[in-house]
């Protein structure tokens, strides 16, 4: 006996919703892509191009109010409607998933948990990065004990941009939760937390680099964990020499990565999962090595397969805990936690102080 696949409505089909959301969900067993939300006639081209089952919608309220047609909303839209239209989509009785950031602000990440709570619906945010290749690979070494205790953990997403793009995410209103502290910055928390565990302090430097930049563009958090370890933090647009990706320092021994998981690259080539062999490998010359006494620049350290990324779990997870078969991958009550840091290091690089959580 068959189950029919749990249908899908996705509101906004950017970057995020047409090269992330569309693509995973497509290619998750038990999930179907039913419903699209946009106005914008070269994105519905888009999507039918790929996907020519898939329905389209003007607005949100269109889905909202047939859903007893769908079993799953992903708000994939500017991050300013994350909280109104997931609030929305719990109070029609429908499960969510919601990209980064779930909200502007930890109170409000922790309402809608309980509003999930309360009607008894998913809530799970979008956290791929729990799924880089890198990630996986050095949640591997820390759990065999391979470094040792864990001292400090550096983590840098940056990029050259010397350029604004424009754009929501680049906008200086606040009410657009825009900023590279709130967009790469949510990733590179969330490691950090899922790695070392709660934070007790958070320092941070936030600055506005570029010409025409109206937000952060260049931006250090710097953690103290419950657990003792200090996590080092970099989200950048203006970086001209990229630094390692990781750098984890131990009591027996020191982890360091360069390069980007290539997985959202590949997602932006058109490639698919499922559709293409060996999906989130990584070429050797780009394995981490591991060692201790010596730079991994001159030879030091042995090198460390890397696990292939697999973003594709996020969504089987996801599919798993609608059919009551597995746990919420990601909750709204993580994503606060690493709100709280968020909203800790603007306070700190605005005050010029450090913050006590």
């Amino acid at each position: 006996m068959t189950t029919a696949p749990l249908r899908v409505g996705l509101i906004g089909y950017g970057l995020a919703g047409s090269v992330f959301h569309a693509p995973l969900i497509a290619a998750t067993e038990g999930l179907a892509l039913d419903t699209v939300v946009t106005s914008q006639p070269e994105r519905r081209h888009q999507a039918r191009a790929e996907f020519p089952d898939v329905r389209f919608a003007t607005t949100p309220d269109e889905l909202f109010d047939r859903a007893g047609e769908l079993d799953l909303i992903v708000v994939a839209s500017p991050n300013k409607t994350h909280v109104p239209l997931a609030t929305a989509a719990l109070e029609a009785g429908l499960p969510v998933v919601v990209d980064k950031p779930v909200a502007g602000t930890a109170a409000e990440a922790r309402a809608l948990a309980a509003l999930a709570d309360e009607r008894g619906l998913l809530l799970s945010v979008f956290q791929n990065r729990r799924w880089d290749n890198d990630f996986l690979t050095l949640r591997g070494l820390l759990a065999d004990g391979e470094l040792g205790d864990a001292w400090r953990f550096e983590s840098r997403f940056e990029r050259w941009r010397p350029q604004p793009k424009g754009g929501w995410r680049e906008s200086g209103d606040p009410a657009e939760v825009g900023g590279l502290l709130y967009d790469l910055g949510s990733h590179v928390v969330d490691q950090a937390l899922v790695l070392f565990g709660p934070v007790t302090e958070v320092y941070a430097e936030t600055d506005v680099r570029r010409p025409g930049a109206e937000t952060d563009d260049d931006t250090f958090l710097a953690l103290t964990h419950a657990s003792g370890v200090r996590s080092h933090l970099y989200v950048s647009a203006t970086t001209a020499q990229l630094g390692p990706r990781f750098r984890v320092l131990g009591s027996r021994a020191g982890y360091v990565k360069y390069g980007l998981d290539p997985q959202e690259a590949a997602l932006r080539e058109g490639s698919r999962p499922g559709t293409v062999p060996d999906w989130g490998a990584e070429d050797e010359a780009l394995w981490g090595r591991l060692g201790s006494g010596e730079s991994p620049l001159t030879g030091g350290g042995t090198p460390v397969p890397t696990l292939p990324g697999d973003y594709p779990a996020y969504y089987a997870a996801v599919a798993a805990a609608l059919t009551g078969a597995g746990p919420n991958p990601v909750t709204a009550l993580e994503a606060a936690a690493a709100l709280d840091v968020l909203e800790a290091a603007r306070r700190s690089a605005r005050d010029k102080v450090t913050v006590t959580l």
